[in-house]
């Protein structure tokens, strides 16, 4: 098999009609005024060394040339041999909570933010086990079905706000059913839920989805982000202006607090393991050391080719040619002086 693992440049090859056309009319337009200059038979006079077909020459060899690296920096490969690789790892769901209640700065630089870049963290630690990304408030939508696109997860987590979710909230439940919904139940791959949130507010009866996680094998980790004690919501415009905190009817600034005792429960009942997220601690290294422990199992093979690189089949002539291009001259020789007529 041959392929170009970087087909993308072969587009500069498009440059090389072009360099023709400009040379051409560069050519015959200083042929143009040399003629208006002096007469055809004066030529070989003024200029007795001068020799057309080495200019072509030299041009058409610098054309080929050029051509020959665009190829070559395109990474020509050779498919020497192909594999069966088995996939084998965990499948993990993890549901983020962007309620607005995230927005708060108790972590830094606020819950939703130190979240994404833990959730982050965890991905690029992540070795062949599918992950996938609900998020949550009021209602529960599936960001990133389960995957090893790791930098496809990685891609649609940075577009994650509070914004994501339009029902106000914190329904943990719908997040977990819609979960239970996504993973395939019928297979033997070991399965594990992660639930980050303040859980504030939260909505529904959670013994039910938990009850059908544990009944299916699948463990239930919690993260709780935000201080127990209480902090003001930030309100911030269009812009990302800060405008203000969030007030409720009556005029008074909402506080936020970390529901701990509720995440404790739901790590409890699903056999899983509850973290405190703060600053400082890395919550991360924890869960992944857990779902480390979780026994991989294989879910599937694909069949990968093994390519090795050719780039210098053209690197190398081009190379030469361009050198060949600098050794000749755009004088006469004997040979050449047949080919003018002379």
């Amino acid at each position: 098999m041959f392929r170009f693992a970087h087909i993308e440049y072969l587009y500069l090859l498009f440059i090389l009609p072009v360099l023709a056309v400009l040379f051409i009319a560069v050519y015959y337009q200083q042929r143009k005024k040399l003629s208006s200059f002096a007469g055809e038979k004066l030529h070989k006079v003024l200029f007795p060394l001068r020799s057309g077909f080495k200019l072509w020459s030299k041009f058409i060899i610098y054309i080929v040339a050029v051509g020959l690296l665009i190829m070559g920096i395109a990474n020509p490969q050779i498919g020497s041999k192909v594999e069966e690789v088995k996939n084998v790892g965990i499948d993990v769901f993890i549901l983020l909570d962007v309620s607005l209640s995230m927005q708060a700065e108790d972590i830094k630089p606020s819950r939703l933010e130190k979240a994404k870049f833990e959730i982050s963290r965890l991905i690029k630690k992540l070795r062949g086990d599918r992950i996938g990304l609900i998020v949550f408030s009021g209602n529960a939508y599936v960001q990133i079905p389960l995957t090893t696109d790791y930098s496809a997860a990685d891609l649609f987590l940075s577009a994650v706000d509070v914004s994501s979710v339009p029902q106000p909230g914190t329904d943990i439940g719908k997040a977990m059913e819609l979960a239970m919904q996504s993973f395939k139940l019928d297979s033997e791959t070991k399965k594990a839920i992660i639930v980050i949130t303040d859980g504030e507010d939260h909505e529904g009866n959670l013994d039910v989805p938990i009850k059908n996680a544990v009944d299916n094998g699948i463990q239930v980790f919690t993260i709780g982000f935000g201080s127990t004690s209480g902090v003001p919501i930030p309100v911030y415009n269009a812009s990302g202006v800060r405008t203000g905190y969030k007030k409720d009817r009556q005029g008074e600034v909402v506080l936020t607090k970390l529901g701990e005792t509720m995440l404790m429960d739901i790590a409890d009942k699903g056999n899983g393991e509850y973290y405190h997220a703060t600053n400082t601690s890395d919550e991360l290294n924890k869960i992944y050391n857990d779902l480390s422990s979780i026994e991989e199992t294989e879910f599937g093979a694909t069949r990968v080719t093994e390519y090795e690189d050719r780039f210098y089949w053209f690197i190398v002539p081009a190379l030469v040619l361009l050198l060949l291009d600098v050794l000749i001259s755009l004088n006469k020789s004997r040979f050449i002086m047949k080919f003018d007529g002379e």
